[in-house]
């Protein structure tokens, strides 16, 4: 895991100065090291950096940029398969000079151009330099764990890790897309591959980019697809098959991303997700494993017991941390920097807790993420297959016209929706469309396009997502399907490993993500529907290899979440900043948001509306982070 920089400038205009300047913001995501280089032809000048974060060979042999004849790679991530493709290398002839996957890479792009990342497994966003071809190659992993942004305008091309890095070259305009703002207040960050930034965005994951650095031409190519997992028939196969060949497929994957010549521990929450990770790595393995959990008072936000119960009955080395409320408010004023693109996801504050806790003893971690995505766990789910298919029942004619009734009535005229403006916006919105698509934009957005056009002061169009995929095919099409393949690319990419990455890299450590090897979500996207969601049993086949070491009764309890009580603390000691950060002279210096817009969801939220909680908090992330980055520039 590391930190990756760089330019192409067909001005030739920047010098090493500045890439030092750009790379040395990230700091925290390579502390072990720092390499340079600039590469010079006819018409640009190339630059590549790199902050190192030793994991796999930790000698000079991992030093970046590396350069193998004419390519030049500047990389972030990791390649755990990459001893198995040395190998094949090596039969067609190449020789090598380090034990760095880094090496691999670059010989594999030698060999096989860009269908080397079909033979790669890992999380990777690397740069390419070709000396001899004049091109700039970039990729991103198949599901986005690992970041890539990029800048392009007036002949300056701008790579890095973090938006931070990018920032500090003197030709970058922070001048804000208001149409990601808006999208941004929806979801509670911004969907790739936009960025908040004009002229900026994230290459989306499974994609690679290509820039002639002679003519300046760019273009982006997919090589990956989820869709394509999902587009193919169900497998005829029975239960007790599927269980075996699942486990096995999950066992291969965890175990691969132990591979480190660093300790390694796993985030166990005492869920299904980390509790399935830790049983398969620690049935075949006579030294405990290192398990972390990160404990609060608060018995609605513990799971630490939960987990400690899990850690027991399996014997790893576990670690739990209860930390006080004083310790989580303190990350708050350091959200910012860390997420330096407006990111709303309050669990990032635990995250970055339990990170803090791990690297005392561990340099790499694994965490849990993608079990709900790819065997049908989030509760929206249920909730769509229950009442979707009953909405849908209704006559369109009679929808439609309670719709309209709606539309007429104060909403504190029906005492069912009394303080939950919220909601009674939603059930409109889903009675004039029952569609899976709305009822999952009704169930992800915070807030309306209505509301959105109430909020800022300048007009915004809506994006342009993921969410809009119809790549599902209708051969192969369930609601189902649908809900998970969707969440895969989008939620999953752009909020839940975003926060990950950067809690883990705030502190220097590396954060893996097992259930995110390709073949896994490539052979379950195939599994009969029944197998993940079997009569309201939602991850039913996780759920059956889980019980074969961890008993039932021990993981049978509610799903609690990684959160924090976000209404009690705006009220509380984060009030302050709402008070700072929202105040009538902050919002009428900087020009975006209706004040008296904001005053009534401040109102509301103060008068024990609570549901406006989490407006509430995306607008003060938004506003701590245009203090740092735009006030503090």
């Amino acid at each position: 895991m590391c930190g990756i920089s760089g330019f192409v400038d067909f001005r030739k205009e920047t010098g090493i100065a500045i890439l030092e300047k750009m790379n040395r913001t990230m700091l925290h995501r390579g502390p072990d090291g720092e390499g340079y280089g600039i590469y010079n032809n006819e018409t640009a000048t190339i630059g590549l950096g790199h902050r190192r974060l030793s994991i796999i060979d930790l000698t000079e042999g991992g030093s970046q940029p590396q350069t193998f004849g004419s390519l030049h790679i500047t990389f972030n991530g990791e390649i755990y398969n990459y001893a198995e493709i040395k190998t094949v290398l090596e039969k067609s002839g190449h020789t090598f000079q380090s034990h760095s996957d880094t090496e691999v890479i670059l010989h594999a792009y030698k060999e096989w151009g860009s269908d080397a990342l079909q033979h790669f497994i890992g999380m990777f966003a690397f740069v390419i330099y070709d000396e001899a071809c004049n091109k700039l190659f970039a990729c991103r992993d198949r599901a986005g764990v690992k970041p890539f942004f990029y800048y392009f305008k007036d002949g300056l091309f701008l790579f890095a890790s973090e938006l931070k890095a990018i920032m500090q070259h003197p030709s970058f305009t922070r001048q804000i897309n208001m149409n990601a703002l808006a999208a941004y207040m929806q979801y509670g960050y911004v969907p790739a591959p936009h960025c908040i930034f004009n002229d900026t965005f994230k290459l989306n994951a499974g994609y690679c980019l290509q820039l002639n650095t002679v003519d300046a031409s760019l273009k982006l190519q997919q090589y990956w697809n989820v869709y394509d997992a999902y587009n193919k028939p169900l497998l005829k196969i029975n239960l007790t098959e599927a269980i075996a060949e699942t486990e096995k497929i999950l066992t291969k994957a965890f175990q691969y991303r132990m591979v480190s010549d660093v300790p390694v521990g796993v985030f166990l929450s005492g869920g299904y997700d980390s509790s399935c990770v830790t049983a398969l790595l620690q049935k075949d393995n006579t030294e405990k494993l290192k398990t972390f959990t990160i404990g609060f008072s608060d018995s609605n936000h513990n799971e630490a017991p939960h987990a400690k119960k899990v850690a027991d009955h399996l014997g790893t080395d576990h670690t739990e941390y209860y930390c006080t409320q004083k310790e989580a408010l303190e990350i708050v004023p350091q959200l910012p920097f860390f997420y330096d693109e407006p990111f709303a996801d309050s669990s990032a504050i635990p995250t970055t807790l339990v990170s803090k806790i791990a690297r005392k003893q561990v340099t790499v971690a694994l965490s849990a993420d993608a079990g709900d995505e790819i065997f049908a766990g989030y509760s929206r789910y249920e909730y769509v297959m229950k009442y979707g298919k009953k909405l849908q029942q209704i006559p369109a004619i009679l929808r439609k016209s309670a719709a309209a009734v709606m539309a007429g009535i104060p909403i504190e005229k029906i005492l069912v929706f009394k303080n939950k403006q919220n909601k009674f916006n939603k059930v409109q919105r889903l009675f004039n469309d029952a569609g899976d698509h709305n009822i999952l934009m009704s169930l992800t957005k915070l807030v309306s396009e209505k509301e959105i056009a109430r909020l800022l002061k300048t007009p915004s169009i809506t994006l342009n997502t993921g969410f809009d995929s119809k790549e599902l095919k209708s051969d192969y099409y369930s609601t189902l399907s649908y809900l998970m393949s969707i969440d895969y690319q989008t939620y999953l990419a752009d909020d839940i490993l975003q926060k990950v990455d950067r809690a883990g890299m705030s502190v220097s450590l590396e954060g893996r993500e097992p259930f995110l090897d390709h073949n896994i979500i490539e052979w379950a996207a195939q599994l009969p529907l029944e197998y993940k969601y079997k009569q309201g049993n939602k991850k039913f086949i996780l759920k059956e290899i889980v019980h074969k070491y961890i008993p039932e009764q021990m993981m049978n309890r509610p799903k609690m979440g990684f959160s924090i009580p976000v209404s009690t603390w705006l009220k509380g000691d984060l009030k302050k900043y709402v008070d700072e950060y929202l105040s009538e002279s902050f919002l009428k210096e900087q020009n975006i948001f209706h004040l008296d817009e904001v005053k009534q969801i401040l109102h509301s939220f103060y008068t024990q509306k609570t549901e406006s909680a989490e407006k509430i908090w995306y607008l003060l992330m938004f506003q701590m982070w245009y203090d740092k980055w735009i006030n503090g520039q």
